[in-house]
């Protein structure tokens, strides 16, 4: 029988599993795709020859003129002269001029029809946010209207608070999350909603599991029992697992389609983003 609340022993064992386990696949992947040595992160490597600006013998040899004028072609701020416009301002944030100028960041900016794969990336963390904040606003519509200050019209209706994701407690979340969600859809780079979503609201992970133990019959629960396994649909022979997660994988063939769009999208980004990321390919 799967535990309601497992002990800080198991939960040690399970992070420190995780954590082997990504270390392992991490030193698999860097031995079968080069992590291109980083190239991006290096220092400028100088030529022996000096021909470019590098202290020698405590003494400074001068830029070649034809290395001076690529870097103004190119945009590049030079000692003198070419100084860039936030210098100027009353308040100068250079962030704000580097995000507006070189990364394109900005209300609607990123709106653009070759922008369309990195809107594919981030829709299902935008659809679980939404999804999400449907499913809540459509359940307690009263308690949003009133922004969680009234739970119904009638005051003296005594009602049962719901629990799980569809507490009242979840409704700031839900809001937060809302928010995030708007802001980084509008006016950020929206291939990192993901990590931006993943890292600020518990939200993504709330919701899918409300999904897991709503819509899937594999998993049996009441409000003040514990997670029991159905018997029946344990093959024999086979030891039961403890974790939910891992019984719904042994019987991935027999999951709702619910289950498996939620599981396949989490198990795959996990295992894309191991593969991608720690070797500096596009990803977040």
């Amino acid at each position: 029988m799967w535990p309601q609340d497992p002990s800080r022993k198991e939960v040690l064992r399970f992070a420190v599993s995780c954590r082997i386990l990504t270390l392992m696949l991490q030193a698999l992947f860097n031995a079968i795709i080069p992590d291109h040595h980083a190239e991006a992160f290096s220092p400028p490597r100088l030529a022996p020859s000096g021909f470019v600006d590098q202290l020698v013998d405590g003494s400074a040899r001068p830029i070649p003129e034809p290395l001076v004028q690529l870097a103004v072609d190119k945009g590049y701020r030079i000692a003198e002269g070419n100084e860039p416009p936030w210098c100027f301002w009353d308040v100068p944030l250079i962030y704000s001029y580097i995000q507006d100028v070189y990364w394109n960041v900005g209300f609607l900016k990123y709106y653009e029809l070759r922008q369309v794969p990195n809107f594919l990336l981030a829709a299902p963390v935008a659809i679980l946010v939404v999804w999400a904040t449907w499913t809540y606003v459509t359940t307690h519509p009263w308690l949003c209207l009133t922004l969680g200050l009234q739970r119904s019209k009638n005051n003296k209706t005594l009602e049962k608070p719901d629990l799980g994701f569809l507490s009242p407690k979840v409704f700031v979340y839900l809001v937060h999350a809302a928010v995030l969600l708007l802001f980084g859809g509008l006016c950020m780079h929206v291939q990192v909603l993901t990590r931006f979503l993943g890292s600020s609201t518990p939200i993504v992970y709330w919701f899918p599991a409300h999904l897991l133990q709503d819509q899937e019959p594999l998993l049996r629960s009441l409000k003040t029992v514990p997670w029991k396994p159905l018997a029946e649909d344990s093959p024999p022979g086979q030891k039961v697992p403890r974790n939910p997660i891992m019984g719904l994988l042994y019987r991935w063939k027999t999951c709702s389609p619910v289950t498996r769009y939620i599981l396949g999208y989490f198990l795959t980004y996990w295992l894309l983003g191991l593969l991608l990321h720690c070797n500096f390919l596009p990803w977040t």
